[in-house]
C-alpha cells in the first residue's frame, strides 16, 4: 500500500513490554542497540522498552506492526534497501545467533540465564479486540459508499430506524471496518455490479451488498451466498418487481445445497424454519434489505402485500441432503452433486401437514396430496407453484419402501389432477374457480413443468411435513431460479 511506513535498513525487532519472551530477549536487544548503528526496535506498548534509547521507536499506535503483518512478538526482521529479506519469530538461541551474526553476544545472553527457546506472544496488531479499529485506521479500504455521521448523543439503532434503513428490527451499524471485513468473505471486487435491483432498477455493487449484509447480521463467510441469492431474485425469471408489487403475501425463499451448508453452519434440522441459526436468519434478511435500501422496495410503497408473510423479512434454510433418500433439490434442477447452490423460490409462510397414522407411503401420499390441493386455495389450479418439505419421519416411510422422488411425484400427480367441472366457477355454490372453458377437462393443480418442488428438511421427531404455497407461476409470475455459489 502507498501509505505503508518504510522500515529502516538493518536489523529490525518488534516487541511489547507485556510479553515474557520479549522480556527475556530485552538484554540481547539492548546490547545490539547500544553496539550497532543499524538496529531499530519498535515497541508496541511502551516506548521505553527494552530501553529508553534512540533506537527504540514508539509503535503504540501499531501502524508499523499492522502494515508489516507482525503476528508474534518478538519478531526479528532483516531489511535491505527498504525491503524485508528475512524474519524469525519468538526466541531461539541458535536462530538468533545465526540471524544476528554475533555468537558472542548470544552466548553472553545465555550466560545470564535465558532459555534456549521461547515461542513468544501474540502481537497487539492481531488482537481481535483491536481488529476493527486497526482495519479502519490503516486498511485503506477504498469504500465508495456515502458516509453518514451521527450526532454524538444519537443512538445508532434508533438513528438507522429513523432514516428508514431497517426492516423494522434493529440492524448492525455498517461501519467502514465491518464492511471491509465483510468484503473479505468474497474474491469479487467491491466495485463489481452484482445486479440491477428492482423496483428502481438501481445498480448494486458487491460493496453495497456487503453494507446490507453487515446490517442483517451476516458473517463474511455468508457473503457469497447472499450475492448469489441476490443475483437469482434479480433475474427476469424470478421477477422480483412483480413479487414486490403483488398483493399476495409472498417473498423470496432460499434453499441452500452443497457442502457450503456445513461450512457456514446452516440449519437443516430441528426448527429449520425458525429462529436460532445465524446463517439461516441473516442471509435472506440481507437480500431483502438490499431490495429495500438499494432497490427502493418499500412496504406500503411498491410493496402492496395485503398481509405479507415471514418470507418478506428473510426466509432461508438448508436442505438435509445427508438424511435424505433422494437427490437434493439442486441435483434435480441440473447441478452436479456436491456443487454449492442457492435456489430462490417465491412463496408464502409454511403450513404444517399432520399425518401421525400413515405407515405406508401410499397412505401418506394421499394425505399429502389432499393438503397440496388446498395450497393457495382449493380453487386455484395450474397457476401456482408449491414446495413440499418432507420431514425425516415422513421420509422414512418412502425410504423404507424404496420410493424415489420421481415415484412420489408420479403418485402425487394422480391425485393432484382433478376433473375441472368440480372446481369451475359456481360449482358447489362457490363463485371462485376455473373459467367455463375448462369444462369437461382434467386439470393439474400445479404447473406440470417444475411446479412442485420437493425438499427434505426438519428435526428427527415429528410426523408432520410442511407446504409452502407459491405465487403465480410461469412468465406472468415467478419461476424458481437456482444459481451456483461462487467465492
Amino acid at each position: 500500500m502507498s501509505n505503508r511506513p518504510a522500515l529502516p535498513d538493518g536489523l529490525v525487532a518488534v516487541v511489547k513490554h507485556d510479553c515474557p519472551t520479549c522480556q527475556l530477549v530485552a538484554p540481547v536487544l539492548t546490547a545490539l542497540g547500544d553496539q550497532h548503528d543499524d538496529v531499530t526496535v519498535y515497541s508496541q506498548d511502551d516506548p521505553t522498552f527494552p530501553a529508553d534509547a534512540p533506537w527504540v521507536v514508539d509503535d503504540t499506535n501499531l501502524e508499523v506492526s499492522w502494515h508489516h503483518a507482525i503476528e508474534t512478538v518478538p519478531t526479528l526482521l532483516r531489511v535491505v534497501e527498504g525491503v524485508e529479506t528475512d524474519r524469525i519469530v519468538g526466541w531461539s538461541a541458535d536462530q538468533w545467533r545465526s540471524f544476528v551474526g554475533d555468537p558472542t553476544l548470544a552466548e553472553r545472553a545465555m550466560a545470564d540465564g535465558m532459555t534456549d527457546f521461547s515461542p513468544g506472544c501474540g502481537s497487539l496488531s492481531v488482537d481481535p479486540s483491536l481488529a476493527d479499529e486497526l482495519l479502519a485506521r490503516f486498511g485503506g479500504t477504498g469504500l465508495r459508499s456515502r458516509r453518514v455521521e451521527f450526532a454524538e448523543l444519537e443512538d445508532e439503532a434508533e438513528a438507522m430506524f429513523d432514516r428508514g434503513w431497517t426492516d423494522g428490527l434493529p440492524v448492525v451499524a455498517p461501519t467502514e471496518a465491518r464492511v471491509a471485513r465483510m468484503l473479505d468473505g468474497t474474491t469479487r471486487s467491491p466495485d463489481d455490479v452484482v445486479a440491477i435491483v428492482p423496483p428502481n432498477l438501481a445498480e448494486c455493487t458487491v460493496e453495497k451488498v456487503a453494507v446490507n449484509a453487515v446490517m442483517a447480521g451476516c458473517k463474511p463467510e455468508y457473503l457469497p451466498t447472499v450475492l448469489t441469492a441476490l443475483e437469482a431474485v434479480c433475474s427476469d425469471d424470478f421477477n422480483m418487481h412483480g413479487v414486490l408489487a403483488t398483493t399476495m403475501g409472498v417473498g423470496p425463499i432460499f434453499v441452500v445445497n452443497g457442502p457450503i451448508r456445513h461450512r457456514i453452519e446452516m440449519n437443516s434440522g430441528v426448527n429449520v424454519f425458525g429462529q436460532g441459526n445465524r446463517a439461516n436468519s441473516s442471509i435472506g434478511r440481507a437480500v431483502q434489505l438490499v431490495v429495500k435500501n438499494v432497490g427502493g422496495g418499500e412496504p406500503g410503497g411498491i410493496d402492496r402485500a395485503t398481509h405479507g408473510s415471514p418470507s418478506k423479512l428473510g426466509f432461508c434454510f438448508a436442505e438435509d441432503e445427508e438424511g435424505s433418500a433422494w437427490e437434493p433439490l439442486s441435483v434435480e434442477r441440473g447441478f452436479a452433486p456436491g456443487v454449492d447452490t442457492v435456489t430462490a423460490y417465491c412463496g408464502e409462510g409454511p403450513h404444517i401437514v399432520i399425518d401421525q397414522a400413515s405407515r405406508t407411503p401410499e397412505s401418506l401420499t394421499r394425505l399429502l396430496a389432499q393438503s397440496l390441493l388446498t395450497a393457495n386455495g382449493p380453487r386455484m389450479f395450474m397457476g401456482v407453484d408449491a414446495m413440499l418439505v418432507v420431514s425425516p419421519e415422513h421420509m422414512s416411510r418412502f425410504a423404507a419402501a424404496g420410493w424415489s422422488k420421481q415415484r412420489l411425484r408420479d403418485e402425487l400427480d394422480q391425485y393432484l389432477t382433478v376433473d375441472a367441472d368440480t372446481v369451475l366457477r359456481g360449482a358447489g355454490g362457490i363463485e371462485e374457480g376455473l373459467p367455463e372453458a375448462f369444462a369437461g377437462h382434467r386439470v393439474p393443480k400445479f404447473n406440470p413443468v417444475g411446479g412442485l418442488h420437493i425438499v427434505h428438511a426438519g428435526g428427527p421427531a415429528g410426523l408432520w411435513s410442511a407446504i409452502i404455497g407459491g405465487w403465480v407461476t410461469g412468465e406472468k409470475g415467478s419461476i424458481a431460479v437456482t444459481r451456483e455459489i461462487t467465492p
